[in-house]
């Protein structure tokens, strides 16, 4: 429920933004380093921009690269991952070889290295984020696709002519659907942290707004390392990223003990497990 409420503040304020800013996030409205006031509520950086209706931009931004970078991650692991699964054989060997290459590639510099040649842009980012951060998705909804196509239900649709689109369709996704939830939940912490990062080391998009770009900028300013300017111009972008990933995190740590099937499998060995055999005390002879 904690995580759900922040995530919940987080997306009304970023829909609210347009008109929650006091200020157009972009532009010049004040001296630069003005402290906190009942004018400026977080001060303004080194342009004279003013902090707060950054900050509160920056969540649009953040939820946006989130929600489509998840989205398209859902759609390729889930189409891969159904598809593998279902059809089996020479199919499934070729996806899972794929998805075995993809997690073996180093993610990471790869992303810095094709941002790099590609130039900093918002699509960029999300394009690349959902193009090598489906395989763990794939390679869960394939595991699970082995153990539903042996169901009734799905040998039943087969029966009547059902064709795998159909199965998919109107079978299997929804049967899916509450591990497709808990796996949302961590690919949208890790497209967050991962557009974050990329604009932290001035990767991402320059003309947007956004949590990771105000960091860049913060620490790349000597001025950030003389008198409490960090405390209203790094630190708020640095918490509002740390609570939006711990929000998602909450809410993926709810939903695994209910949606992972091995959780499930663990607590019922658990609970049927025999009592330890107590062990006697000696008596008064020490036996």
């Amino acid at each position: 429920m904690v995580g759900l409420v922040i995530i919940l503040v987080l997306i009304v304020v970023a829909l609210l933004a347009p008109w929650l800013v006091p200020y157009d996030p972009a532009a010049i409205t004040g001296d630069a380093f003005e402290r906190p006031s009942s004018t400026h509520l977080l001060g303004t950086n080194d342009a004279g921009s003013d902090i707060f209706s950054r900050l509160l931009w920056g969540t649009r931004t953040t939820l946006i690269v989130g929600s489509i970078a998840t989205a398209l991650v859902l759609v390729i692991g889930i189409a891969l991952g159904l598809t593998a699964g279902l059809r089996g054989g020479f199919i499934d060997s070729f996806v899972m070889r794929l998805v075995d290459v993809f997690l073996a590639l180093p993610v990471l510099p790869l992303l810095i290295f094709i941002a790099a040649l590609a130039g900093p842009s918002l699509t960029v980012s999300i394009l690349m984020i959902g193009l090598f951060a489906w395989p763990q998705t794939a390679r869960i909804v394939r595991n699970q696709t082995l153990s539903l196509r042996t169901r009734g239900f799905v040998d039943i649709a087969r029966g009547f002519g059902a064709g795998p689109v159909h199965v998919m369709r109107r079978h299997l996704i929804p049967a899916l659907g509450p591990v497709i939830a808990a796996n949302l939940v961590f690919v949208a912490g890790l497209a967050i942290t991962i557009e974050a990062g990329l604009s932290f080391i001035g990767l991402g998009d320059p003309a947007a707004v956004s949590w990771g770009a105000d960091l860049n900028r913060a620490l790349s300013d000597p001025q950030i390392y003389i008198g409490p300017l960090w405390l209203w111009w790094l630190l708020p972008p640095g918490l509002a990223l740390t609570v939006t990933v711990l929000g998602l995190t909450f809410i993926g740590v709810a939903l695994e003990p209910r949606f992972n099937p091995r959780w499930n499998r663990s607590e019922r060995s658990r609970s049927v497990a025999p009592p330890a055999t107590a062990i006697p005390a000696p008596d008064a002879a020490g036996r």
